[in-house]
């Protein structure tokens, strides 16, 4: 009964070690699988971090280049503009007085110079707005590319600043497990090298161990010889009437 009862302990006992020792092994699985999640998701934030810095630092020396662009274009712009107003009154006035005057050579020659320097300056004038509107353009596509890949690096950021809580959180979670089932392992363990120290014990009063021939053959000459030194006693010392007796018997 006791070796029954200690057999049954045992089985438990190692059926609750090897459950223990499957969980923990898990466990200790996927603490090592979600630390390279949280290394590959930390090495992602980093490139996001550093690609941001380097787009931030691109967008802030072409708005440096647009701003001063822009003001050399509107400064070019509003001298030209005055120029051209400047002009044209000049030769207003410069019409005017040739039309007072009977008309010769000179005043031919004047308009047609005054005309080639004012188109000039409209041609300038138009390509300085032309160069203005295109810098603008060009300013409002780059702001409208950076507005959307900052908005895409803060949301990626953003969800994997949260993955890398979770799964810390979760990592920590799993030691503590592990931990726990190691304390439960070596609790078992030392039930079960109790429990198999007094199996041990146990057995030898328990389990008769089968005798071999030449065991069985010396006791059976011992309990012949043990026989027959009994009657040599007997006819040495009984009557000879009895050892009659016992022969006939």
């Amino acid at each position: 009964k006791e070796m029954s009862e200690s057999k049954a302990k045992i089985e438990d006992h190692t059926s609750t070690i090897d459950k223990f020792t499957t969980r923990k092994d898990k466990a200790t699985a996927t603490i090592e699988k979600l630390k390279e999640e949280i290394a590959t998701l930390q090495s992602e934030l980093a490139s996001i971090a550093k690609q941001t810095a380097e787009m931030d630092a691109m967008r802030a020396d072409q708005k440096a280049a647009f701003a001063e662009a822009k003001k050399d274009f509107e400064e070019g712009i509003e001298g030209l503009t005055m120029a051209l107003q400047i002009l044209r009154d000049y030769y207003a006035e410069k019409e005017e007085s040739f039309m007072q005057q009977p008309e010769t050579s000179v005043h031919s020659k004047a308009s047609g110079a005054a005309t080639g320097i004012i188109g000039l300056l409209e041609v300038s004038q138009s390509d300085f707005t032309k160069l203005l509107a295109d810098a603008t353009v060009e300013e409002e596509s780059a702001a409208k590319e950076y507005e959307k890949i900052s908005q895409e690096n803060r949301v990626q950021t953003a969800m994997k600043d949260a993955d890398v809580k979770y799964k810390t959180k979760e990592v920590a979670s799993l030691e503590k497990s592990v931990s726990e089932f190691t304390s439960d392992i070596d609790s078992e363990q030392t039930e079960l090298d109790a429990v198999l120290e007094y199996y041990d014990k146990l057995k030898p009063g328990c389990i008769a161990k089968p005798m071999t021939y030449e065991e069985r053959k010396k006791r059976r000459e011992s309990e012949i010889a043990g026989l027959k030194s009994a009657l040599q006693i007997l006819e040495a010392e009984a009557p000879e009437s009895f050892l009659q007796t016992v022969r006939r018997a």
